[in-house]
């Protein structure tokens, strides 16, 4: 399917609503029936059919439509936020005495899920390296029912083997999945490569301006109908339709954000990675990757998003090149019009602090849509205060 008719045409049927060129929110709690046998169609088989926003919505199944189409999926569901669209398909996925292999060092909520929350269910987790098929061979148990992936990573940037993992985990009867924040859809398709659930936080690039929070899961109707009609029902973490439509915005533009955060992080790199006082850009298609060939084999571009290491990575460098800079603002996420810069170490302890520990000393960049010159300005005056 062409990426312009997703983008700007799939599920709009405008002569529904007024020939508008901009779908309409629908902004309504509930829908209503003309007959009895309608009204118990409808309770019977929600996933198929407008009964109440907590579920579906006109303006939801537009975006929805979309979101499975770029990811070559079957279809997708979205949340309220992107752990949402973590959290509620593995909740939903396994039960008690389930075990999961998780590459190690995810997203920080999600660490919290495999770690606090589901043992509390009596779900375990084992988490590996993931840059060695090996080791999720030799990680699985007749227990496991689910492979997790993020690839890359989004602050040290692993890439694990999607195809070869997915050929495993079919192997053994396990599901795959995976977080694709990181590259969107755009850059890099895991149902392609055979996994089987693809997780995104739409804040990210999906939505592109900074003001929407959301997630998507893409995957089979089967499985997305069986999490939907449990665990996404009953918890209710449902998008509200403002916000659905924020991102059939944000999706119109998406290739052409990429498209310029890209170009202009490949100038941005090209600049520390000669700089004197960079020892390391870790970034997926960085010729020092060691993984190099296997990133360019699953992903066509990476994006805005990288990590640095200072030489002098003393916590008060690190702190000082953060505060100095004037046009990276100072955040977390991702994936908008705005640079923004991340130490890890905001997230430690002061008196944690290891400058041998490599995750305590990367801080993380992301390259709006600014110019290159105006960015790797300010980071010359941040990095000659050092």
């Amino acid at each position: 399917m062409d990426l312009s008719y997703i983008l700007n045409e799939l599920g709009e049927e405008r002569a529904n609503y007024f020939n508008a060129v901009a779908p309409p929110i629908v902004q309504t709690s509930n829908f209503c029936f003309n007959t009895v046998a309608d009204f118990r169609n409808a309770l019977a088989n929600e996933y198929q059919g407008n009964l109440y926003s907590r579920g579906l919505n006109p303006t939801i199944d537009i975006l929805r439509k979309k979101l499975a189409a770029l990811d070559g999926a079957e279809d997708a569901l979205v949340f309220a936020s992107g752990i949402a669209a973590v959290s509620i398909p593995v909740m939903a996925l396994l039960q008690h005495g389930d075990e999961v292999i998780c590459v190690e060092n995810p997203y920080s909520w999600t660490i919290k899920l495999f770690k606090d929350l589901l043992p509390k269910f009596g779900i375990s987790c084992t988490f590996v390296d993931g840059t060695d098929i090996n080791q999720f061979k030799d990680a699985i148990t007749t227990r496991t029912r689910l492979i997790y992936l993020e690839s890359p990573n989004t602050f040290s940037f692993d890439v694990q083997d999607l195809t070869a993992i997915a050929q495993l985990a079919k192997a053994h009867g396990i599901l795959t999945m995976i977080d694709n924040s990181y590259c969107s859809p755009i850059y890099q398709q895991p149902i392609a490569h055979g996994i089987d659930l693809v997780a995104q936080s739409a804040t990210k690039y999906l939505g592109g301006h900074s003001d929407v929070v959301a997630g998507v899961l893409t995957g089979s109707k089967a499985l997305l109908e069986q999490i939907f009609n449990n665990e996404y029902m009953n918890i209710g973490a449902c998008l509200a339709p403002q916000n659905a439509w924020l991102l059939l915005r944000g999706l119109r533009t998406l290739p052409i954000r990429l498209e310029k955060t890209s170009a202009t992080a490949e100038q941005v790199i090209y600049y520390l990675e000669q700089h004197p006082k960079v020892a390391q850009v870790l970034y997926p298609f960085s010729k020092a990757n060691k993984d190099l060939a296997l990133a360019k084999k699953q992903m066509k571009k990476c994006g805005g998003l990288f990590s640095i290491v200072l030489k002098e990575a003393s916590l008060e460098s690190i702190e000082k090149f953060c505060n100095s800079l004037q046009h990276f603002l100072m955040a977390v996420s991702w994936g908008g019009y705005e640079s923004l810069v991340f130490p890890a170490c905001a997230g430690i302890n002061k008196n944690d602090f290891d400058q041998n520990n490599k995750r305590h000393i990367l801080i993380r960049l992301y390259i709006g849509l600014e110019d290159a010159s105006y960015l790797i300005k300010d980071l010359e005056q941040a990095l000659a205060l050092l």
